[in-house]
């Protein structure tokens, strides 16, 4: 049998493709999923409580969905800011495959779908949504915050959904001392077992001019 994960960057497992039935942004929508991503039959629970738990997405600019799976949280950042440049990263290549269906099925022209190298480097978030691969590891899971979070605009936000019992509280503790300047971090929900933590980064102090004699 072959074996995957959904961080796997070319499944070897079929792709059984499916279509399925979800709430995204209040729409009722079909969408495409198939075997070797992330939860292919549903939107997952953490994902739902990212979703229910976070504000309405800026009207512009870049948006960025780290681990974007089969799109559910991109798809609804496109939805609900139809101006705004969506990016849909993930290193699964079937995964961002079925972004890019889900989004031309839904009329949804501001998906960026692409490998993490594919992003230019210029670009800025004005928000960062993400149900993080977990299960990649530890090290894994950090060098991608380290990576991304970074990329935040000023007086922006990520948001991130963990489950309590695969190290929620942990993250959170590692995020505050690794983001010690400049953001802040806290938990900004829970529920149904998970945390979603907010990580601001606060804009550039204003420099204090200084009095020549």
């Amino acid at each position: 049998m072959v074996s995957d994960h959904y961080f796997s960057a070319t499944p070897a497992s079929p792709e059984n493709l499916r279509r399925i039935r979800v709430t995204l942004a209040g729409r009722d929508v079909e969408v495409t999923t198939a075997g070797g991503v992330f939860s292919p039959d549903h939107v997952d629970s953490g994902t739902g409580v990212l979703l229910a738990n976070t504000p309405p997405p800026p009207p512009g600019g870049n948006l960025l969905d780290l681990g974007s799976g089969w799109g559910p949280i991109a798809l609804t950042l496109a939805m609900e800011s139809p101006h705004a440049t969506v990016w849909a990263v993930d290193v699964n290549e079937r995964a961002l495959d079925l972004v890019r269906r889900n989004a031309t099925a839904l009329g949804l022209d501001n998906v960026n779908a692409v490998l993490p190298d594919e992003v230019p480097d210029d670009i800025v978030f004005r928000t960062i949504r993400s149900n993080p691969p977990i299960r990649v590891g530890k090290n894994e899971l950090h060098g991608l915050l380290e990576r991304w979070i970074p990329r935040l605009d000023e007086r922006a936000d990520a948001w991130l959904v963990v489950q309590r019992n695969l190290g929620s509280d942990s993250l959170q503790r590692w995020l505050a001392a690794t983001f010690d300047h400049g953001y802040s971090v806290h938990r900004a929900a829970t529920g149904r077992g998970f945390r979603v933590l907010k990580v601001r980064r606060h804009g550039t102090p204003p420099t204090t001019p200084i009095d020549l004699p």
